[in-house]
């Protein structure tokens, strides 16, 4: 269960005189979640035991290393990702940071007002690249 359960965000803007429409943060942490991993220099999206025990059964978390925060007007999303080893790591980090924003704005019209990256790791093709990188350390 998200912490945000029960928050909705409300599209004030596209009020077309049939109703209203909300957004869950959950559906923001999806969009978010697959757009970082569209940029190429992304190995994954770190999660925890849950979600990896989730995937293993297979149901895909999009969501997974996605932290939305609705606070006042605008929007706060923190991303926790690893990177792919040998790539320019604030690069991709722009890189994921403006396909995020992209991807929001697109699809639900909402321009977020901070995406911040955390890379938290980084993954190596195979054994033999993380060994030669072992020896020069």
């Amino acid at each position: 269960m998200s912490e945000m359960e029960g928050q909705l965000l409300e599209m004030n803007d596209y009020n077309s005189g049939l109703g209203k429409v909300e957004i869950a943060p959950e559906v923001i942490e999806v969009i978010a979640g697959i757009a970082a991993s569209e940029v190429e220099g992304v190995a994954h999206m770190r999660g925890n035991f849950a979600t990896g025990v989730v995937e293993k059964l297979g149901k895909k978390n999009h969501g997974k290393g996605v932290k939305v925060d609705l606070t006042g007007e605008s929007i706060k999303v923190e991303l926790y990702c690893v990177m792919k080893f040998g790539v320019s790591i604030p690069k991709v980090a722009q890189e994921v940071q403006d396909n995020i924003r992209e991807a929001l704005l697109n699809m639900t019209a909402i321009d977020a007002g901070e995406v911040n990256i955390h890379v938290v790791g980084i993954a190596f093709e195979n054994a033999k690249q993380e060994a030669d990188y072992e020896q020069e350390v």
